[in-house]
């Protein structure tokens, strides 16, 4: 049984041999020719000196290199820590450091911001002439890794604190695959499409979904919605991979020559909003499939092609537990929301915990931090978030530090982060701030403030200036009260640059 990544790829590279995996910029691969460059990857990195359990820091965009080093790291034994790209100042400190990586590999214009940020160990630039890449040395054999071992480090944006470093073992990618092959009903004659960045979960596991079975996929540079479906027409994609957010934005663009002019048959797109499900179906001929899963955990609830229900995650999977908690984890009875805990009968198909901590027993219950309410018949529908977490755009945003952030303008005494509803889906960011006694607050330059800090993503886009905080009794900020009020007359829009 297969367990690990290095088994995946030469399994896959074994039975697939000449049938396309992987087409990305100018580079179109094999699956034999996906196996001789990761094991040649793994020889150059071993040349440059790095060893197994070594960390090679990413900050690459969706590029042949970045899957060269993914695959090349698990071969050798290494962890890759991909790093999101649009990371500034001090959100791309606080990650090099927990990280705590013996290399980098960056594209030239992101090495000299993250050697800024503290990285102080040897750095490669995409083209430089010492970099490591597939053909320039020996290939190196598979290291004996085990499906516990750790193949990555994703960071992911906390609830209540800053970004944590997760550690996703070998076996979680290679049940990622399975799980959402089968979800999808993958086979040999799919093209996968995504446009997703290739350093979150989503992206990096089509990869294994497409191995799992000898499909080949299509990765994007960026997800464009106005290109979006003639890129997927060009692709013959017939499965594309989406976020919920995306759905009604491709939906606000105007009809087009190819809304209709596809092979897509269905897609995956977690957390897609209910009434825009059905408009994406009767406009662009799409299945849409919702389900559960985060960077921790794997695709513990789902729907499939055949049985789903718009605006739900989906059923339990196979394999997985699932239990709705109240404040004190006590199960709940069906109809009443509360917090999802999961759970995995699969050995090593979540990970073995944060960066810092003891590591996980496989089958522990995980809190999700997810408010749901599960239906008398076992359907799953999300209903919000318990903590304080914006998600927009696809990318979950800690207010805590949007927050830190904001309140290191000069002129800010007070600050408290929120979300506020989005014209297309999910989340924008607004903020209410409390001015220093004195002083003055431009909105527009603590939005600049907030941009040499923060990735584009998680910049404000509103902001409103308030006499005091509603407070608790015990101090705390009631956000509750914030959210409900929302953008008023007197908001500052970064959109619109003016109160609205």
């Amino acid at each position: 049984m297969i367990s690990t990544l290095p088994e995946l790829v030469d399994a896959a590279a074994g039975t697939f041999g000449e049938r396309v995996f992987l087409r990305i910029g100018d580079t179109t691969r094999t699956y034999a020719e996906t196996r001789e460059a990761t094991a040649t990857m793994a020889g150059a990195l071993a040349a440059q000196g790095c060893r197994p359990g070594d960390r090679i820091a990413a900050l690459l965009s969706n590029r042949i290199e970045l899957v060269d080093l993914v695959l090349g790291c698990a071969w050798l034994g290494a962890v890759v820590v991909p790093l999101n790209t649009a990371l500034r100042g001090r959100s791309l400190r606080q990650v090099l450091h927990e990280a705590q990586a013996q290399f980098l590999y960056a594209e030239t214009e992101l090495a000299g911001l993250a050697v800024e940020a503290g990285h102080r160990g040897p750095v490669w630039t995409v083209g430089g002439a010492d970099v490591p890449a597939p053909g320039t040395t020996t290939p190196l054999p598979p290291a004996p890794v085990r499906p516990e071992d750790t193949a990555a480090v994703l960071f992911t944006s906390g609830t209540t604190g800053t970004s944590r470093g997760v550690r996703c073992p070998q076996g979680q990618f290679v049940h990622w695959g399975r799980n959402v092959a089968d979800a999808l009903r993958l086979t040999a004659d799919d093209t996968l499409h995504t446009a997703l960045p290739l350093f979150h979960t989503n992206a990096l596991n089509t990869l294994a979904q497409a191995m799992t079975v000898g499909a080949s996929c299509t990765v994007e540079a960026r997800f464009s919605a106005s290109r979006y479906w003639s890129r997927v027409a060009d692709s013959g994609a017939t499965v594309v991979h989406l976020l919920g957010a995306m759905a009604p934005m491709l939906l606000a663009q105007p009809p087009g020559l190819y809304d209709r002019a596809h092979r897509v048959r269905c897609g995956l797109s977690p957390a897609t909003p209910a009434p825009a499900w059905e408009a994406f179906r009767e406009r662009f001929g799409v299945t849409l499939v919702d389900g559960f899963g985060s960077t921790e955990t794997n695709l513990v609830l789902g729907s499939t092609p055949e049985e789903y229900r718009p605006g739900y995650m989906g059923t339990l999977r196979e394999g997985f537990s699932a239990r709705v908690v109240d404040e004190d984890l006590a199960p709940i009875a069906d109809g009443t929301p509360g917090e999802l805990l999961v759970r995995s009968h699969r050995l090593n198909a979540f990970s073995t915990g944060y960066l810092g901590e003891p590591a996980l027993p496989s089958d522990s219950w995980r809190r999700t931090g997810d408010r749901v309410i599960r239906e008398p018949d076992g359907w799953y529908r999300f209903v919000d978030r318990i903590k304080d977490v914006i998600r927009r755009r696809g990318e979950n945003i800690s207010s805590g530090e949007v927050e830190s952030v904001v309140r290191s303008h000069p002129a800010v005494a007070e600050a408290a982060a929120f979300p506020v509803p989005s014209e297309l889906a999910e989340d924008e960011v607004m903020v209410a701030v409390v001015v220093r006694a004195g002083g003055a607050l431009d909105p527009a330059d603590l939005a600049r403030h907030c941009a040499r800090e923060l990735p584009a993503f998680a910049v404000p886009r509103y902001v409103e200036t308030v006499a005091e905080l509603p407070l608790t009794e015990t101090g705390k900020i009631r956000k509750a009260v914030l959210r409900e009020r929302g953008v008023t007359a007197g908001t500052w829009d970064r959109v619109g640059g003016h109160p609205r």
